[in-house]
């Protein structure tokens, strides 16, 4: 009998593991996800500044699933709860049952309750709805210049963290006012970018080398770098200052936390602050070994025991591994703890322009650098639509 695997979650790490899982002929895979579409969360800086369209950052979930013809099955609904005694995931309309069950359900923006007023006056990019309501603000703000509206009105645009992707959001909008500029003249002069992190630096964490280059290549662009800038709370027309310093602005996007999704509150295992699952070292939860959690709804951690960055790159080697892990247990064969590093970084820093680092050794900034990040998405990407228009031949064919 073939054994029943539900992957939750079609982000980067579930998709991943569902690729590996669906070539194997003794097991049936399951898709649930409370959205029809995997969504590309590393282009939404590319989204939001409008140089990237609908399609380039969405993918349909049941036409994908479709493309492995028949091996994987896609449910489109809520996951509410998990009963582990009796291996069944409780969706909002059923229930569905599983021998091996892999959690990716990724995770959300954490917009801190101790800033007063951020959720009520902010857009994050962690979903596709709040990038798009973003990005459509963007674009109105553009085309009242265009109208030679509030000409000469300043147009503060503020990210709140600069991470990974508050300074990929920043590079991307500064550029594209920079090319409105050569169009548009003086009329854009006046929209300004604002990055903001409560950190001494940019891209806390990551090396001198991306530091530095990025930070060079903000400046270039523009873009005001606000560092050690504590936000106290917010209204809908200023961000103030613990410092007592005021920031008028017109919308912001916040980047600066995460925390794992709303199913991670009705699993009783253990969790750190920001609800993400704790695991053993075989990134089981709860002590069970039959259940995986992969992605950004876990804190996971490499050989040292040092945390890896909540990236698609750590989602896709976890979901890798446990995707292996349950073929090693149906096969009763040996299972070695988790073990995986951070390969290289690459940061898009507007138009064609990244700052990239590699093994720790290998460093590459400028068009070399864009083209090295460009071509790793296009294969992901690549791989991806062609699975789409597999199955959505597949699913023509049978209407």
């Amino acid at each position: 009998m073939k054994k029943k695997v539900v992957v939750i979650g079609g982000g980067y790490g579930g998709l991943r593991a569902i690729e590996h899982l669906a070539l194997q002929t003794d097991i049936d895979v399951t898709l649930i996800d409370k959205h029809p579409y995997h969504y590309l969360q590393t282009e939404a800086y590319g989204y939001i500044a409008g140089r990237f369209d609908l399609h380039d950052v969405v993918i349909d979930l049941q036409d994908w699933c479709s493309g492995f013809k028949k091996k994987v099955t896609f449910i489109y609904d809520h996951a509410t709860d998990i009963d582990f005694a009796s291996q069944k995931v409780k969706l909002c309309s059923s229930e569905v049952t599983y021998d091996y069950l892999i959690i990716a359900t990724g995770a959300k923006t954490n917009f801190f309750s101790f800033i007063e007023g951020l959720r009520e006056h902010s857009f994050g990019v962690k979903s596709l709805h709040r990038a798009h309501n973003f990005r459509a603000e963007f674009e109105k703000i553009i085309y009242k210049k265009l109208q030679n509206e509030d000409d000469a009105q300043e147009i503060n645009l503020a990210i709140g963290g600069a991470g990974l992707s508050g300074v990929e959001v920043a590079a991307e909008m500064a550029n594209v006012v920079a090319v409105y500029k050569k169009t548009l003249g003086n009329r854009v002069a006046s929209v300004k970018i604002h990055l903001i992190d409560a950190s001494k630096t940019i891209l806390p964490g990551m090396s001198d080398f991306l530091v530095q280059s990025t930070h060079k290549r903000l400046k270039s662009l523009g873009v005001h770098i606000l560092t050690d800038a504590f936000i106290q709370k917010m209204d809908d027309s200023f961000i103030y200052f613990n410092n007592g310093d005021t920031l008028a602005y017109h919308f912001m996007i916040f980047t600066g936390g995460i925390k794992a999704s709303d199913l991670n509150e009705t699993i009783d295992v253990q969790k750190n602050r920001i609800l993400q699952f704790l695991p053993d070292e075989k990134l089981n939860i709860g002590g069970y070994e039959n259940v995986f959690a992969v992605g950004d709804c876990v804190e996971i951690k490499d050989a040292n025991g040092r945390i890896l960055p909540p990236t698609a790159q750590t989602a896709e080697r976890s979901a890798e591994y446990a995707a292996a892990a349950i073929r090693k247990k149906i096969d009763k064969q040996e299972l070695k703890p988790f073990d995986a590093k951070v390969l290289g970084v690459f940061i898009a820093l507007g138009g064609r322009y990244a700052s990239g680092e590699l093994f720790g050794t290998i460093k590459v900034t400028g068009y070399s650098a864009y083209l090295l990040k460009k071509a790793i998405t296009y294969a992901y990407y690549l791989g991806l639509k062609l699975r789409l228009n597999t199955g959505y031949k597949n699913r023509t064919k049978t209407l």
